[in-house]
């Protein structure tokens, strides 16, 4: 190291990737100790305890805060470390890996992560943009895209399953939320200006991606000081399934029924809808969401 040893906290998922990459925290851990770093590894099952253990020793004090697994940690690290200066390392071993794939670090190979995040902690941190979820007295930080539309129904949906487990949970979700789902009517505020319409998606976009590489807004900058409103306009449901398949490769910003709006604050209003932030629940609308520029500090 260039710098002398540095204290970090290294928050692990054991349960990331359902459970098949629960070998990544120790070897973080070990690699990070290895390059003369002081290390304390944080793993509870449950993952409220984990979250509040994190809490705690953050507030004893730290250097960084390094999480493994996927978004659902990231979420976790962001809102402990938002406006503190104290930087966020991230090691995507998760099934999405979102934030990982937006800041250029490897999203699929658990090994690159770590030797990505070797290096990282060798340079300066960089500052990027978060968003900022008002929900009545609730304040929720997030890093990615805060859903609110289909793509929201569908993750309450599959929440509410037992079974599938795994990944296939999601897909058998959406095809049953395909056979019912119709436009909703919302309300928005974006920046001032008002506008009713009906949609099938509403999104709010810090980065380009969700739900494991979905290019919904492929221009979305984590550091312009805005967020990228992504609204699907009503279609038949061959037609939202046509369209589905184009947003994994960013193919869809054409599409006549899709529009983008850029906004520094966004209010939504809309009946039956319950936003996700980083695929964390946020709760029913009315929410507000702000981005506050340069909010987090990343090794990246």
């Amino acid at each position: 190291m260039t710098r002398g040893p540095r204290r970090l906290l290294i928050a692990v998922n054991p349960y990331a990737s359902f459970g098949r990459n629960r070998w990544v925290g120790p070897a973080v851990a070990e690699r990070l100790a290895d390059e003369g770093y002081e290390v304390a590894l944080l793993r509870e099952e449950n993952f409220e305890l984990l979250r509040r253990e994190t809490q705690s020793a953050f507030e004893q004090g730290t250097d960084g805060l390094v999480v493994v697994g996927g978004d659902g940690m990231v979420s976790m690290g962001v809102n402990i470390l938002a406006r503190t200066g104290v930087p966020l390392g991230v090691v995507g071993a998760g099934t999405g890996n979102d934030f990982a794939r937006a800041l250029g670090l490897p999203h699929e190979q658990p090994e690159a992560g770590i030797d990505a995040l070797v290096e990282a902690l060798k340079r300066p941190p960089q500052t990027i943009d978060l968003g900022l979820v008002h929900h009545g007295e609730l304040r929720t930080w997030f890093a990615c895209v805060l859903s609110a539309g289909f793509d929201a129904v569908v993750n309450e949906r599959a929440n509410r399953m037992v079974r599938p487990r795994g990944p296939s949970r999601y897909t058998l979700a959406l095809v049953r939320e395909l056979a019912t789902f119709r436009p909703r009517r919302y309300v928005m505020t974006l920046d001032g200006a008002h506008r009713a319409q009906s949609a099938m998606l509403v999104s709010i976009a810090n980065t380009p991606s969700l739900g494991g590489g979905m290019r919904i807004v492929p221009h979305a900058d984590l550091s312009d000081g805005l967020l990228d409103v992504f609204i699907v306009h009503p279609l038949s449901r061959l037609g939202l399934i046509s369209v589905f398949p184009r947003v994994f490769a960013g193919e869809h910003v054409d599409h006549p029924a899709v529009e983008f709006v850029r906004a520094r604050r966004v209010r939504l209003e809309a009946d039956g809808i319950v936003a996700y932030a980083d695929g964390e629940r946020i709760g029913a609308l009315p929410i507000e969401v702000e981005v506050v520029p340069g909010a987090l500090s990343v090794f990246a």
